[in-house]
């Protein structure tokens, strides 16, 4: 399918702006965290010292059953751990750490009156910590989703995930950082500053929910609840070498979160798990999901032997793009040897001509009509937050002096907005080209396939540059659209000791194919890697 006009223009555009930010990059001035600053000699977090940050999430629950360990001790163990690396990384930017340790002691004296014996299917996270992406409600904490606007709005409810793992037992820390309006992939705003990778203090998180991706990786939290309507949720998690999963769509409800989707939107935003070991991703999705967690089957058995893999080590060639790094190649070629060496399976390579144009699909749907006529929200509108719409010219040249109250990203995000929707009848044929490649996927896939796929075509870049490479985050964004499950699995470190990964993709509500080629691949590569061992 040729550019059309508009979209050969955009494209030349952001690469002339691209080279003017590469040329200026290094004179652009983060924008300061509210706490401590990273020490000038620090690259990464110091490795976690206690036990207790080790277990996982299951363990962690059964330990505290069977009074090996007490509750208020694991808690504990997680704030000290924050104190310690969060200075380094500014990923937790509101903490709740005395109601988290009076609810400690309150797990403990539950426990040891035994009422809670027999209770493990009420309360299978007992105990356990977590940590929220700061744009879900979390009562008594703010909800700002990095919009200066909203900095005075605090939460007077949980969303329904939060709420859902609360009454699961999980006892919350506090909420993380993330990107203007969670439409960014480096987490950082004018409201909280920026968060940085604990492989890298140099290197990104990720984003939106680039706090959690950070937060988990550095071992300050074992569980975390994250969105994901462009990769959100696997970005951070490739990023910061942790496991993360896009549910099926409409499993897992969404209210709570700001910004809320409307339209066609509110098929593609997910809200779902991210945790630093495979095996907490399912029963996080049981909670998280409730009634809706049937559609998913996960009770089925899978017997990895007689998954059909398929495998495609890039998007084809866009050239909106970059290409993919050779190390995240590397990667992916051991995953399709190991499956082929191990389970004796046969791993198919297929090219799937429309995933070339992912980026274009999925800006193209974003910007749809839902099937009774409903527009989605313009980003111009989200950013005056219920005022007046944005307009994102003025608000750039506000920005050049140095007097808006918006990220670089965001303002650009809005001036993108505006071209694409100057060509309506490009967009109408990248619609049904979208449902055409749903419908390619869904027949490839059918009821027992998996296709391997990179999540990026970059590891974690250094902070600022992903202005410089705005569409990569089309390696992800094409399964939201799509609507197709997709797990994050890490796959250990790069020569730069940044983490690689590995994005698992089944066809709908098959979720449980990934989440076990998932468990299956951290047995055989090693899964979360501390960071700061080197």
């Amino acid at each position: 399918m040729a550019l059309s006009r508009w979209e050969r223009f955009a494209v030349l555009l952001l690469r002339l702006l691209s080279r003017a930010c590469r040329a200026v990059l290094g004179l652009l001035p983060a924008p300061a965290p509210p706490r401590a600053a990273s020490p000038a000699t620090a690259r990464a977090v110091p490795p976690p010292r206690s036990e207790l940050l080790l277990l996982p999430a299951r363990e962690l629950a059964r330990r505290l059953r069977t009074r090996q360990v007490k509750c208020i001790e694991v808690v504990e163990a997680y704030i000290e751990r924050i104190r310690e690396v969060n200075p380094l990384i500014n990923a937790v930017v509101k903490d709740r750490f005395e109601e988290a340790l009076q609810e400690a002691r309150q797990v403990d004296q539950l426990l040891a009156e035994g009422r809670a014996d027999d209770s493990l299917d009420k309360y299978p996270f007992l105990g356990v910590p977590f940590t929220v992406k700061e744009a879900f409600s979390l009562h008594g904490m703010p909800n700002t989703s990095g919009l200066v606007k909203r900095c005075c709005v605090i939460s007077s409810t949980d969303a329904i995930v939060v709420g859902r793992l609360k009454q699961a037992g999980a006892i919350p820390l506090g909420v993380t950082n993330c990107s203007e309006l969670c439409m960014w992939f480096e987490s950082s705003n004018r409201v909280y500053g920026r968060t940085s990778n604990p492989y890298n203090l140099q290197h990104i998180a990720g984003g939106s929910s680039g706090g959690e991706g950070s937060i988990l990786a550095a071992a300050c939290s074992v569980i975390g609840v994250g969105s994901d309507i462009g990769g959100s949720i696997r970005m951070p998690a490739f990023f910061n070498g942790v496991f993360g999963h896009k549910p099926s769509t409409g499993v897992v409800p969404n209210d709570g979160q700001f910004p809320m989707a409307y339209g066609v939107r509110r098929s593609f935003l997910c809200t779902g798990p991210m945790c630093r070991y495979a095996g907490d991703l399912e029963p996080m999705l049981r909670v998280m999901a409730g009634p809706e967690v049937h559609k998913l089957k996960l009770d089925e058995d899978v017997s990895l032997k007689k998954i059909k893999f398929f495998c495609m080590d890039h998007d084809g060639g866009s050239m909106f793009v970059y290409p993919v790094e050779k190390e995240i190649l590397q990667a992916q070629k051991k995953v399709v040897e190991h499956l082929e060496r191990d389970l004796g399976v046969q791993v198919q390579r297929v090219s799937i001509h429309k995933m070339k144009y992912s980026f274009q699909i999925w800006s193209a749907m974003m910007s749809s009509q839902d099937s009774d006529g409903t527009e989605a929200q313009c980003f111009t509108e989200l950013l005056g937050d219920h005022g007046k719409p944005v307009w994102p010219l003025w608000e750039l040249l506000k920005w050049l002096v140095g007097m808006s109250s918006h990220t670089l990203p965001a303002i650009a995000l809005g001036l993108t907005e505006k071209v694409m929707k100057l060509s309506p009848s490009t967009n109408a044929k990248l619609v049904s080209m979208g449902k055409s490649l749903q419908a390619e996927m869904e027949t490839l896939l059918g009821p027992d396939g998996v296709l391997l796929y990179p999540p990026h075509p970059t590891v974690a870049p250094r902070h600022n540059y992903p202005i410089c490479m705005p569409f990569n985050f089309a390696y992800t964004a094409i399964f939201n659209v799509l609507g197709l499950p997709v797990t994050q699995c890490p796959l250990g470190l790069s020569s730069e000791g940044l983490p690689l990964g590995i994005q698992l993709v089944a066809a709908s509500y098959n979720d449980r194919l990934t989440l076990a080629v998932a468990r299956y691949l951290e047995e055989a590569f090693g899964g979360w890697v501390p960071p700061g061992k080197a």
